[in-house]
């Protein structure tokens, strides 16, 4: 096979807040690469996961939901994703099929109109909870709003990660879009991402279970230290992790602990089975809950905590 007879390329799949993306690219992946909530917003950073088949490799790019900014992590999350835009080859917009298009879809649907080389599609995910009828309605209101904002869509492709219900269809579609070229990483790679950022991670994925509306935006994650624990027997290590639970105020510090500690134990016990599902090694973490005053405004603790 020469090089010209090998795709490769980057597809984003962008959206609104909680329109299924993160879940669709863990379908697409067979894996979990991305956390996933029913809060919105809870992507917080580009997550690439790469797909590579003997004909083509494709790098599928989750970015956070698009949304009206209220701080300065808000509008830096909106920024990377229209960075996003203007470097991949491909844009796939995931609209529910339960839910009526709104601005937020019409506004990102006019952003990628004005984008001159990707190929655009649109993805109408969540069918598992939508009947036939409301499918067709929405499959033709998402065809409409391209008309209307002067974007050709390649395809309109229904879709449901949670059933698993034509996963395949929107990724060989993608990866038939993309351009020839080289392989961008090697095959056995499922994302670039660095091992103590999806670690953090996991632990936000937890801590935002069952907590109250205005929290989980004003919740964040450090690890301070990860390291394997010597003198252990072979069959049997055991990974150190030490974790930083981040809130904006004293009253969220209360809440996130929980009475007697009781919350805090359960964050860290649903995080720690994931970890080690993820490093395959037992797994001790200790978990610390501080105050980072206003950390979503304040620039220098925006940079502390990696945004």
């Amino acid at each position: 096979m020469t090089n010209t007879e090998f795709k490769s390329g980057f597809a984003a799949i962008v959206g609104r807040p909680n329109t299924g993306k993160s879940t669709l690219l863990n379908a697409a992946m067979g894996s979990k690469v991305a956390i996933t909530s029913d809060r919105p917003q809870t992507t917080r950073r580009v997550i690439r996961a790469i797909i590579t088949r003997p004909d083509g490799q494709l790098v599928l790019v989750d970015t956070p939901g698009i949304h009206r900014p209220r701080t300065l992590l808000g509008e830096r999350l909106n920024d990377e994703v229209k960075d996003t835009y203007s470097t991949v080859d491909a844009v796939a917009l995931c609209i529910p099929a339960n839910e009526p298009i709104g601005p937020g879809d019409r506004f990102i649907a006019k952003s990628i109109a004005g984008l001159s080389k990707s190929i655009n599609f649109a993805l109408v995910t969540k069918t598992d909870l939508g009947n036939p009828e409301q499918i067709a309605k929405q499959l033709l209101a998402v065809e409409k709003l391209g008309q209307e904002v002067g974007l050709t869509w390649s395809a309109i492709i229904p879709v449901s990660a949670k059933s698993d219900d034509q996963v395949d269809v929107v990724v060989n579609e993608l990866m038939n879009a993309m351009p020839p070229g080289p392989q961008f990483f090697p095959g056995d790679t499922v994302t670039d991402e660095p091992e103590e950022i999806f670690i953090a991670e996991l632990i936000r994925e937890a801590a935002l279970k069952g907590v109250q509306d205005e929290l989980p935006h004003s919740i964040a994650i450090t690890i301070e230290d990860m390291s394997l624990r010597e003198n252990r027997p072979e069959n049997f290590p055991l990974t150190d992790i030490y974790a930083n639970l981040f809130v904006e105020r004293d009253s969220q510090k209360a809440i996130v602990i929980g009475k007697s500690g009781a919350r805090l134990k359960r964050v860290g016990t649903e995080a720690r089975v994931e970890i080690e599902k993820f490093l395959g090694t037992a797994v001790f973490l200790d978990l610390r809950v501080k105050v980072a005053k206003n950390w979503q405004r304040d620039p220098k603790q925006l940079r502390r905590l990696g945004f």
